[in-house]
């Protein structure tokens, strides 16, 4: 684990993305630009999920033990978007561009704002 750990502070610095080693991460993942990514320890990502910049997968501070989104295949995380706490996002969702996510999102929805709310 050692070395996991100081491969992610390399990475954190060179590229300015903060993932943790222990995030379960799937297959396919589009990581658009690095610059200003989060992904937090518990965090469990889909497949084919697209991951543009500046997106935060993180805990609120409140909880503990499980505390990271569980993301679902094929889901668009926009420019900006911040995802927080122990809260599902459905399989083939959209957040978009800096929206704040605190409650779980339905498959195939689109949530946009702040607080997040389904638009279509």
């Amino acid at each position: 684990t050692g070395l996991a750990y100081y491969m992610q502070s390399t990475v954190s610095v060179k590229y300015s993305a903060d993932i943790h080693p222990a995030a379960r991460l799937g297959s396919g993942i589009y990581l658009n630009c690095g610059g200003g990514v989060v992904i937090g320890e518990t965090v469990i990502m889909g497949d084919d999920v697209s991951i543009l910049q500046g997106v935060t997968l993180g805990g609120t501070g409140k909880e503990a033990g499980d505390r990271h989104p569980k993301v679902g295949d094929g889901v668009i995380l926009h420019d900006g978007a911040t995802v927080l706490g122990n809260i599902k996002i459905g399989d083939g969702a959209v957040v978009t561009a800096k929206s704040i996510v605190t409650k779980p999102v339905p498959p195939l929805a689109r949530v946009a704002g702040v607080p997040a709310k389904v638009t279509s």
